[in-house]
């Protein structure tokens, strides 16, 4: 079991307060009121971290579908769940409640920040330093939810002005595109103010930032830029890689982990329990795909670090904590940013040795050889093979396969390019009524 560590309580006064669940949402108190000085700007900015724990996002939900609906879990044939049935075939209806619920966590908590971003100017009793740090940890937040949403669904409402109930909700779809050029501003704007600290990982830091300006940049295809923004975190942003994998999950805010999302027994993630067998309790909606199983190679340690038995049950063990649920759940760690910059590398026709080296930076901590990968190509598909098994049930799969345009070569549940995206959520079809918010083809 992961040992909680415990944050020193930082005054008010400082924007990087620990007491991140403790907090009234701020979809719960009264804008005039919440928003009217530092103190109610502070509880508004922890309210808008406190929406990445839903169960619709990071608490659960996000992070188990990366892998089932893409070829790293299965859907046992003994499950119960209809929502979690329609992912893992990629027969997705549009009133699936799990998809629905993702949607509409991500578009809260976007809307959280949209109300602090507003009101921040008007705030009087803040320094410019502060108005800033506010205003970089929610473009943060903002930009990590407008990613993961149209990596999910394509075209999407791109919003940046706050909604109060259903009013302003009729929003059209923008283009994927301009969804990141959205995205990029937000980061770059949070990188220039968030601290350069990262002792406290579940609030954003500058690096944070950096780091998923690396993944937002590769996934665009600007590999210079994502090559110079990973090395950017590799080099500069004080992070380590482990000698144990184990090390990574062993424990909340390790120093190889660059942004986490915080749980504790009031705010707990139910990861382990949709993972666990019925015989020690769990759920066991999802499993292990034997795919997954075979693609570890001989003396990978990752695997039993990821991977165990109990009978004829394998589960995964990354998040383990059943009995409380207080396993932080990592968003950026340094190891992303050595394969970003390998893959990047590689795609710019780089230097061999380099991109060698650092897929060997996670081969060897993993007990393994260096790659024997030799060309562009070949190196592309270790990446990839790496991608896999260092990031199983991590919330990367699906994403990683549809970027690369491998989803419908790899995957059996994937014979058409619609099914790449998710279908818009119905809840969302039926209140937008701007004559562009239109289904995802194929829906």
């Amino acid at each position: 079991m992961r040992v909680k560590i415990t944050f020193l309580i930082i005054v008010l006064s400082s924007l990087y307060s620990c007491e991140v669940l403790d907090v009234k949402p701020l979809d719960a108190i009264d804008a005039t009121v919440a928003l009217s000085d530092k103190n109610g700007i502070e509880k508004a900015v922890l309210g808008t971290y406190s929406s990445l724990q839903s169960l619709s996002y990071y608490g659960r939900t996000h992070v188990l579908f990366q892998d089932l609906v893409a070829d790293n879990l299965i859907h046992p044939i003994d499950a119960t769940s209809s929502d979690y049935a329609q992912v893992a075939s990629n027969n997705i209806l549009p009133d699936n409640g799990a998809i629905g619920g993702m949607w509409n966590i991500m578009y809260d908590g976007i809307n959280r920040a949209n109300n602090i971003i507003e009101k921040v100017e008007e705030v009087k009793d803040m320094t410019r330093e502060e108005k800033d740090q506010a205003l970089a940890e929610m473009r943060f937040i903002r930009a990590l939810n407008h990613f993961n949403l149209t990596n999910y669904f394509g075209d999407i409402p791109v919003r940046t002005k706050p909604t109060i109930g259903t009013a302003d909700l009729t929003t059209p779809r923008t283009a994927k595109a301009d969804v990141y050029t959205q995205i990029i501003a937000d980061l770059l704007f949070a990188e220039q103010h968030l601290p350069t600290s990262a002792s406290l990982k579940i609030r954003a830091s500058k690096y944070a930032a950096t780091a998923l300006l690396a993944r937002v940049f590769l996934y665009q295809g600007d590999n210079a830029k994502a090559k110079t923004k990973a090395g950017e975190v590799i080099s500069n942003g004080g992070y380590t890689i482990l000698p144990s994998y184990g090390s990574i999950f062993g424990g909340d805010g390790s120093a190889e982990t660059i942004f986490e999302i915080d749980f504790n027994e009031l705010d707990r993630n139910r990861i382990a329990e949709y993972n666990f067998p019925r015989s020690l309790n769990g759920r066991r909606e999802v499993a292990p795909a034997p795919g997954l199983i075979a693609a570890y190679e001989v003396g990978d340690q990752r695997k039993n670090f990821s991977i165990a038995v109990n009978g004829l049950d394998s589960y995964s063990v990354k998040y383990d904590d059943l009995s409380t649920g207080t396993d932080n759940v990592i968003v950026l760690r340094l190891a992303d940013m050595y394969l970003i910059r390998a893959e990047a590398e590689a795609k710019l026709n780089g230097n061999i040795s380099t991109i060698q080296q650092d897929v060997d930076r996670i081969r060897i901590r993993a007990g393994l050889s260096g790659t024997p990968a030799a060309t562009y190509t070949a190196l592309l598909n270790a990446i990839d093979k790496e991608r896999r098994v260092e990031f199983a049930f991590e919330g990367f799969r699906w994403f990683d396969l549809v970027r690369t345009g491998r989803a419908i070569d790899v995957l059996i549940n994937v014979t058409n390019s619609n099914q790449t995206l998710f279908p818009i959520p119905l809840d969302e079809i039926q209140t937008n009524k701007d004559p562009g918010m239109t289904q995802n083809p194929g829906y």
